[in-house]
């Protein structure tokens, strides 16, 4: 008896544990999350779950066996689970890939119940996207590359009829600006198979890189594909055909199409550093070393110039088996042109009206060339503007008025609008976030975007293939940047060109993004988290100090501490501004549904008394500068330097004249400015600085150090309690090239605003000052 008791309350215990262990689905899993969103869903009663005697069923067909062992790999690496694929019917728990004529190539059903799975499309490829809507019914874990362990591998009892609403949904990676390894480019195809994405566009030719072999001119990979960095550091690389066919491959198994784009007449100096008589001018070439359009292009009025893009072209038609080649066409400037006798000889010879007609002829040749193989050029729309072929496909990037005209011509469009498309642009806020070309682009501005204008003639609507994304690599500096501007953006896009427009919904879309988030950590995906924007870095006050904290897009949490140490998740949860009397490091971080966090920020803030002015001191109008030539790529370099000239600046903007760059640096117009003076505070209180230059010191204390950093959109603002009157002022600037940036390209100016004000401004000339018994204009110092 005694003995039956234990046993009774022995399961009891054991009962009471399971029903506390049984598996509840986290948040982020709980309800629908397919992206992109289906065309047709209905929701049924039941549930199927997957485990080990589940078989995947299809019929005699080598492409259907191959895609259903690709899911069936995906799957055994997640779930541990080994499914059978085999031939013979199941009468339950079985995933049946059936290939019968529905209604569209890309298109396919899906039917899941207590029993089973079947999916249903016309080609292979459509079941491949409708085994892909499969593993996104599944928990979003089903995308680790590792074995996940304790989760029910179950999916919903769905009906769904999909298919996409465009042909065209694609990607595009500069891989020339900074070289993407191998290995990184087959992540973002591995990513973007995810959500059904089917263009790969592969930038593979530029001024600063030219990246693929080409056997019949090695001096492309051996000299073009190499650049010295203006710090005498070199950035290299390029792909193998045997690589570039590995890629291929590799996208093919996944319904990826790759695009080559061969940049061409433009975009052009790697190629003519490597053979110069390619070019008007035949000079000494390097691959350029900063970023812009560089003015030596092919020449069009040479012969050989047309044979040898003609051998490109022969070499890569193996490599890439799809029906479209880009071959560029952009930001290709006239000015060798308009100078050269042969290409002026071209015109006259051709009977062409200008320039402009000049790069038309010469991308009709190139578009011959190709549909001699049977391929479809496209170009960037700049192709437009000296007429183009009936049969050329444009890309319109410099806005709509490209892809409209195109289309309402009877041309193939893709949409692909720098505003909405461009992902270098920000996603958050630009003072804290990596340094970039500029602009906003949020995640809901490329979801709302519309690939067919209002002004395309409805009859020409079907002329929109669809759209793209488009990632510049110019400030790709680590690979893993690139996986920070494409996602989740990238999701954006994915659905913008296969949901049909009345089924989007951006606050769903958002939503969905939470278990997407978890899908991409399966993929170790650096993507984009919202920080905590609001405060800069640096902060000083008087009395004290509140700071007000908000994110970009909605996080689960903000998460902070005040001891200096890192934000943890069991951290104090951020609820509303926080206000400071004393000194304190904050330190704080977002953190999203599924617990990851983002980087910490770090804001110093700074309990501090008024500044003096320096009183009563005669000052008149202006600033000098001292000048030192040299190449000086940090401050720390100016030490030591004997030789300065000395000026007086009107302002500081007198103390950079902008250069035209070209292709050539001039070293010997490197130079350090060291600009002395006083600034005039209109009144007491606590003023917050930035600046692009090097440093600004005031009163002898570093309030702006951007040392070590690209000189654009500074990071490294600082603020610093003063009273009315004048204050001493120290500007650093080094006209250098830093990463592909020239500080040349900047105007050297300070920016200043009181802590109650929002927005900064110029510090005026009238608010400059230096000593008044300094007459001096130039001498030696």
């Amino acid at each position: 008896m005694k003995i039956r008791n234990i046993l009774s309350l022995g399961l009891l215990a054991f009962i009471i544990i399971s029903c506390q262990e049984k598996y509840t689905p986290a948040t982020y899993n709980q309800g629908i999350n397919i992206t992109p969103k289906p065309q047709e869903l209905i929701r049924n009663e039941g549930q199927y779950a997957l485990d080990h005697s589940t078989v995947f069923v299809i019929e005699e067909n080598e492409e259907l066996k191959q895609v259903a062992d690709f899911f069936a790999l995906k799957l055994k690496r997640s779930t541990g689970l080994e499914l059978k694929v085999q031939k013979e019917a199941a009468d339950n728990n079985f995933i049946s890939l059936q290939l019968e004529p529905i209604h569209s190539e890309e298109g396919y059903t899906l039917d899941a119940s207590n029993q089973g799975v079947t999916i249903k499309a016309s080609s292979p490829k459509g079941i491949f996207y409708g085994l892909s809507t499969l593993m996104q019914l599944l928990p979003a874990e089903v995308e680790s590359e590792t074995l996940v362990q304790n989760m029910d591998w179950t999916l919903p009892a769905v009906s769904i009829k999909d298919k996409p609403r465009f042909s065209w949904r694609g990607f595009h990676l500069d891989v020339c600006r900074h070289f993407i390894s191998l290995e990184e480019v087959k992540k973002h195809i591995d990513i973007l198979s995810i959500f059904k994405i089917n263009k790969f566009h592969w930038h593979l030719t530029e001024d600063q890189g030219w990246r693929i072999e080409i056997k019949k001119y090695p001096k492309l990979t051996s000299v073009g594909a190499t650049r010295t960095e203006a710090d005498g550091s070199t950035h290299e690389g390029f792909y193998t055909q045997e690589e570039i066919k590995e890629v291929v491959a590799y996208a093919a198994a996944r319904y990826i199409d790759v695009i080559p784009e061969i940049e061409m007449p433009g975009h052009a100096l790697a190629a003519l550093s490597a053979y110069p008589e390619l070019s008007c001018n035949e000079g000494t070439y390097t691959p350029r070393i900063i970023w812009g359009v560089e003015t030596d292009v092919f020449c069009a009025g040479k012969d050989e110039v047309f044979t040898f893009l003609e051998d490109v072209i022969e070499e890569i038609i193996p490599l890439f088996p799809y029906e479209y080649y880009h071959m560029g066409g952009d930001e290709s400037p006239k000015d060798r042109w308009e100078t050269c006798p042969r290409c002026q000889a071209r015109i006259k010879k051709e009977g062409l009206h200008d320039e402009h007609e000049l790069q038309s002829y010469f991308m009709s040749r190139m578009e011959n060339v190709l549909m001699q193989h049977d391929k479809k050029m496209i170009g960037w729309d700049e192709i437009l503007e000296g007429g183009i072929s009936d049969s050329a496909n444009v890309m319109s990037w410099r806005g709509e008025e490209g892809g409209i005209a195109a289309a309402n011509a009877g041309n193939d469009v893709v949409m692909a609008p720098g505003a909405w498309m461009y992902l270098d642009k920000y996603e958050g806020d630009y003072k804290i976030d990596p340094v970039t070309i500029g602009g906003f682009l949020p995640i809901k501005k490329v979801y709302n975007y519309e690939p067919i204008p209002a002004d395309i003639d409805s009859s020409k609507a079907h002329h929109v293939l669809g759209a793209q994304t488009t990632l510049w690599s110019e400030y790709i500096y680590q690979e893993e940047l690139s996986e920070y501007r494409m996602y989740p953006r990238a999701l954006a896009l994915a659905e913008l060109t296969w949901t049909a427009k009345e089924q989007k919904d951006y606050k769903d879309f958002e939503q969905r993004l939470n278990n997407q988030m978890v899908r991409l950590d399966g993929h170790d995906v650096n993507y984009y988290i919202p920080l905590p924007e609001g405060p800069t870095s640096q902060v000083a006050f008087i009395d004290s100090a509140v700071l007000a904290f908000s994110t970009p897009r909605p996080v689960a949490r903000m998460v902070y501490t005040l001891d200096g140490s890192e934000p943890k998740l069991s951290s104090p949860v951020y609820t509303e501004p926080l206000v400071f009397e004393s000194d304190v490091t904050v330190k704080i971080a977002s953190v999203l549904p599924q617990g990851k966090m983002s980087k910490s920020r770090a804001i110093k803030v700074e309990k501090q008394t008024l500044a003096p002015a320096l009183g009563t001191k005669p000052v008149r109008p202006g600033l000098i500068a001292k000048t030192a030539y040299g190449k000086f790529l940090s401050t720390e370099d100016l030490e030591g330097v004997a030789q300065w000239s000395e000026k007086s600046l009107d302002s500081l903007s007198q103390a950079n004249s902008t250069l035209y760059w070209g292709f050539v640096i001039d070293e010997e117009r490197f130079r350090a400015e060291i600009i002395e003076g006083y600034i005039d505070i209109p009144e007491d209180g606590v003023y917050f600085f930035s600046s692009n230059q090097d440093q600004v010191w005031i009163d002898d204390v570093l309030v702006v150090d951007n040392d070590g950093f690209v000189k654009r959109f500074s990071q490294n603002d600082g603020s610093k309690a003063l009273a009315k009157g004048l204050h001493k002022l120290k500007v650093i600037y080094l006209n250098n090239v830093f990463r592909g940036w020239a500080s040349d390209w900047n105007t050297v100016e300070v920016q200043i605003r009181k802590s109650t004000q929002e927005d900064f401004r110029t510090v005026a000339s009238d608010m400059l000052f230096r000593d008044s018994k300094n007459n001096l204009l130039t001498s030696n110092q």
